[in-house]
């Protein structure tokens, strides 16, 4: 089995076909926007695929070491993640296409007027195992 972590983004990704912001719908919209991703994590705890999942708050801070005996700083003129990250879900699944799968079936969860979202997910495998090297990526 591998792990998983699905991103729901606010910001950041690619523009979804239904791309009415959340603020803009309706409580009934809402609601089923929420049930449809209690009814999706709920069988995936029941498959034992789900590790874990939870939607965020809007509030949230960066935090930066300040220096020796100065206070923490915090904020900063980027995004933050508060501004991008919507909630996250773990699962532990048998293979990577069974990851794309989870991550295309949550992307259709019902937003303005009942119609899926096809919202873009970032899906990212966990390490298995600690790297024993760290390679420069633009190499």
């Amino acid at each position: 089995m591998a792990k998983y972590l699905l991103l729901k983004h606010y910001r950041g990704a690619p523009a979804p076909v239904n791309d009415v912001p959340m603020d803009q719908w309706t409580p009934e919209e809402i609601s089923a926007h929420v049930q449809y991703m209690s009814d999706f994590a709920a069988r995936l705890e029941k498959s034992g695929e789900l590790v874990d999942s939870q939607a965020l708050s809007p509030e949230g801070t960066f935090v930066q070491y300040g220096g020796e005996g100065r206070p923490p700083v915090t904020d900063g003129p980027f995004a933050e993640t508060k501004d991008l990250i919507a909630g996250w879900m773990i699962i532990d699944v048998d293979s990577y296409e069974r990851a794309v799968e989870l991550a295309g079936e949550l992307s259709a969860a019902p937003g303005a007027g009942g119609r899926p979202i096809h919202e873009w997910l970032e899906l990212r495998p966990f390490y298995s195992a600690q790297p024993t090297t760290v390679e420069c990526p633009w190499k």
